[in-house]
């Protein structure tokens, strides 16, 4: 079963304060993911200049292909195929590190693993390469910890990465002979297991505290006698009395007199 704890009330009241420490945990997620790309783009750099290593890429199945698991998601066939997973690595690792930087860091690790071990054990008898393996793991991951947490941030980063990536989910399985599906389903997997796995291990963001919540309190703790509810009858002051007639005193009834006979 789903689910989470209850977000806390945020008593913090420093607006001001939070957006800084906000934006300052954004711009960290960015570099990191700046980081990971140039780490790419560097390799890619490298093979351009010196060739390609096919011993370095994943060969299923065979012992000396084993190695690719850590080494075949830094490698790419050409330019093309590497920007066309730079700008997806770039905003989801930015996303997952922002609102779920501990699950995030788990995840990306667990995918790029069995993302490989996947490809090794039922991948075609061919070279597989590249990192859209981790870019499709870290999609589902993001969309299923936001389904996962309903917490707001994890929400608003499950809708970004469906709404520009939702496409993934129609290349995990088999289409273009080049595209290695294996690793797409590989990391899908990965990133939804993670997301299951981990959905609590980073706290629950704390709630925004709403001015009304702030005047039902102030209404609380203030003295009855000071609210609109009315009094109690017994103290409603009495503005007229009735007189109240002596104690044993006989009211004076007229005489009956019996009709007279003509």
């Amino acid at each position: 079963m789903l689910g989470m704890d209850i977000p806390l009330v945020d008593h913090r009241g420093d607006a001001a304060a939070q957006r800084k420490r906000d934006a300052a945990r954004l711009r960290s997620a960015a570099l990191a993911a700046c980081a990971f790309l140039a780490l790419l783009w560097w390799v890619h750099l490298f093979q351009h200049l010196f060739g390609d290593f096919p011993a370095l890429a994943l060969h299923p199945r065979t012992f000396n292909g084993l190695i690719g698991i850590v080494t075949a998601p830094l490698l790419h066939g050409s330019f093309a195929h590497l920007v066309s997973n730079s700008l997806p690595l770039l905003i989801l690792i930015t996303l997952g590190l922002s609102v779920v930087p501990r699950a995030a860091k788990r995840a990306f690790a667990v995918i790029w693993l069995f993302s490989g071990l996947f490809v090794w054990a039922v991948g075609r008898d061919s070279g597989h390469i590249g990192a859209s393996g981790i870019d499709h793991g870290l999609m589902f991951f993001l969309f299923t910890i936001g389904i996962a947490r309903r917490d707001r941030p994890a929400v608003a980063a499950a809708l970004i990465a469906f709404f520009m990536y939702g496409g993934m989910v129609l290349t995990i399985l088999p289409s273009d002979p080049q595209t290695s599906w294996e690793y797409h389903l590989g990391g899908a997997l990965a990133g939804t297991l993670s997301a299951l796995l981990w959905r609590r291990l980073d706290p629950a963001p704390a709630r925004k505290r709403y001015d009304w919540e702030d005047e039902e309190e102030s209404d609380a703790a203030t003295p009855t006698g000071d609210t609109l509810e009315p009094s109690r009858p017994d103290d409603v002051p009495v503005l007229w009395h009735r007189p109240e007639a002596p104690s044993g005193q006989v009211l004076p009834f007229p005489e009956r007199r019996a009709p007279r006979s003509e």
